[in-house]
């Protein structure tokens, strides 16, 4: 046995005092590795371990070289070990209650063995960050009045290198490919699919072992900086996806950690996630408050992301989320919400934006639970934005069938008017509609080829019409035929042909006139940027609407039947010419070329409620943007 030597304890009393508390959110600068010179020091929460030592490269996995001391009550292990440096592999041999000795992965670990290798690796933060221009300008885009248009990828299945055994890119190598194609297209955000240390690459990384290690599989905690850096250099936020909901089973990971049930509930009624086959985590107990909060802290502060997007938050909500009667446990009111996890939402929620209140959290949640994005002090659970889902289940549903049955299912597009102010919403075509057999989004849509794509505009064109930030998972920009595959790239090669290529550019210019018009995206949360022209027009499945802000007002018609409807009327606010700015239907879309020569004349004849009307040309299956050419608005 070695004895530990070195710099004074890194964990103070007041360290552990907060951690205990579970008011201590910046845990990964007190646990974990962390490399001194000659040394570094380990710190691991294992309350009811009998004992825990540092096994690695620097000590030959011996478990009797370097253990650790426990802190008085605290839980916590630590020490510090003579010759571990960074870049060397480590675990945790934790004696566990019981008796069974069992290796442990470092929860706190910055860094991680590329899988299916479970250790730890010591390593540091390090990086001469050079995005301070986009990180100090970020205060000056709020969200609210903001055009946020958000690109969803997978980091891994984005593009591969198919001439070194189909691998994926590193963080570095796809930093200025993304880059180009996200500023090609218009899109203001990336939004990251899990980043975190995961065992098994089919989750995708929602099955997340390593809350403070992002995947080893594309490079180094410094790559991923740079990937960050890069998009920020380039105008481009990013936000990441990040998992408080559940986490696997895998014996290195946390579950079961020092012989109890430390992290997850012990309960499985509580503790156990049928969906998933996945532990939940205890969110009453006060250290993993610390840790959860702490993970989510870290990556906005330590990795300058501008978001997170929290998954699966109505699973968290809700003791009895998919569960049968009987087999889940109410509150202590007798009811079914999680108070403890809706506490440690509100907390993070206050945190993140107490400390860095440019940034946003987004909750996928997928119920009516309300305020969710509404904050702390009005009884909310302080969230940034909401997730859209019913928009996006309606849409897609009315999309599906045949025009001749679209006038039997209008509300699908009129419903959501009802609720939209209720929460800051994104509306979301994410990756979870395009797996499982669901289809792409271009296979979802009705018709024969050309139809599918031109409903596929439609879908496109009824998102950025919608008052909602917006969601694009990849693939969807130029309507690739099948399905998300994980193990695989997008179909390139797809979007280098016509068709495809017109869809893309339908897209790329939706995404500059969203940015370029204040009306599109100035009152996204405010009732006044919305208004119908006609909402029930059922017969013909035309829907007409304006989206407004105090100067200017955007029309936007779109007929969703595969009939032309000429001279068709729709009242508007103002006289003059109101020009085109996007027809769906131009034959640079893959359109008929149909529409109204750039635009229309208003004439003094009154119509829907306003006393001016134009008669336009309205394409089969097109979606048309205007607006009055006296308008100060850019053009």
């Amino acid at each position: 046995m070695r004895a530990a030597s070195g710099p004074p304890d890194l964990l103070t009393d007041d360290d552990l005092y907060l951690f205990n508390e579970g008011s201590h959110f910046h845990l990964a600068d007190r646990l974990g590795a962390h490399p001194v010179p000659g040394a570094a020091h380990f710190g691991v929460w294992a309350p009811n371990a009998s004992g825990v030592s540092v096994i690695g490269d620097f000590n030959g996995w011996d478990a009797g070289s370097d253990p650790l001391a426990l802190r008085g009550s605290s839980g916590v292990w630590e020490g510090f070990v003579p010759d571990a440096s960074r870049g060397q592999v480590y675990k945790y041999r934790v004696l566990q209650a019981g008796g069974r000795a069992v290796d442990k992965a470092d929860p706190l670990a910055l860094f991680a063995e590329v899988p299916a290798r479970t250790g730890s690796v010591i390593w540091d933060l390090d990086y001469a960050w050079a995005d301070q221009a986009w990180m100090e300008s970020r205060r000056e885009r709020p969200a609210s009045s903001s055009p946020w248009s958000i690109y969803e990828l997978h980091a891994g299945s984005w593009k591969r290198v198919r001439a070194e055994g189909n691998r994926s890119l590193s963080y570095r190598e796809l930093a200025p490919l993304l880059a180009d194609h996200v500023e090609r297209l218009g899109f203001t955000h990336v939004e990251l699919l899990p980043v975190m240390e995961h065992p098994f690459f089919g989750s995708w990384s929602y099955q997340t072992t390593g809350y403070f290690a992002p995947s080893s599989r594309y490079g180094t905690p410094q790559d991923l900086m740079y990937l960050i850096e890069h998009l920020h250099q380039r105008g481009i936020g990013v936000i990441l996806d990040w998992v408080p909901s559940h986490f696997p089973a895998d014996e290195h990971g946390l579950a079961v950690f020092d012989g109890t049930h430390l992290y997850e509930h012990a309960d499985p009624r509580r503790g156990f996630h049928p969906d998933w086959n996945s532990h939940i985590f205890n969110y009453g107990r006060h250290e993993v408050r610390s840790f959860l909060i702490s993970s989510a802290l870290f990556w906005l502060q330590r990795y300058h992301a501008d978001g997170l997007r929290v998954d699966a938050v109505a699973s968290m909500l809700y003791l009895d989320y998919s569960r049968k009667p009987g087999r889940w446990l109410p509150n202590r009111f007798g009811g079914r919400e999680n108070l403890e996890a809706i506490e440690l939402l509100r907390r993070l929620n206050a945190e993140a934006y107490a400390t860095q209140p440019d940034i946003e959290t987004i909750a996928e949640e997928s119920t009516s639970w309300p305020m969710v994005s509404r904050p702390n002090y009005a009884g909310g659970l302080g969230f940034g934005m909401k997730w859209d889902l019913g928009w996006m289940h309606d849409t897609l549903q009315y999309l599906q069938l045949d025009p001749v049955h679209r006038r039997y299912e209008h509300h699908k597009l009129t419903f959501r008017q009802l609720y939209a102010y209720g929460e800051n919403f994104v509306l979301p075509l994410s990756h979870d509609e395009v797996v499982y057999g669901k289809g792409s989004l271009l296979a979802k849509m009705a018709g024969d080829e050309w139809q599918k794509r031109a409903n596929l505009r439609l879908l496109l064109a009824w998102m950025y019409a919608t008052p909602g930030k917006k969601l694009l998972f990849m693939g969807g920009e130029f309507g690739q035929w099948s399905e998300w595959n994980h193990d695989g790239e997008l179909d390139w090669g797809l979007a280098k042909e016509p068709g495809h290529a017109a869809l893309e550019r339908w897209l790329g210019d939706l995404n500059r006139l969203y940015r370029d018009r204040r009306p599109l995206h100035a009152l996204d949360f405010d009732p006044a940027g919305f208004s119908w022209i006609d909402a029930n027009d059922s017969e013909q499945s035309v829907a007409t609407m304006l989206r407004s802000d105090s100067k200017e007002d955007v029309l936007v018609a779109i007929n969703f039947t595969p009939v032309p409807r000429l001279g068709y009327r729709v009242g508007v606010p103002a006289a003059g010419r109101w020009g085109e700015l996007l027809n769906s239907d131009a034959e640079v879309y893959g359109g008929a070329g149909l529409g109204n020569l750039g635009g229309a004349e208003a004439e003094e004849l009154p119509w829907h409620g306003r006393p001016y009307s134009l008669a336009l040309t309205l394409p089969a299956l097109s979606a048309l943007f205007l607006a009055a050419e006296d308008s100060d608005a850019p053009a």
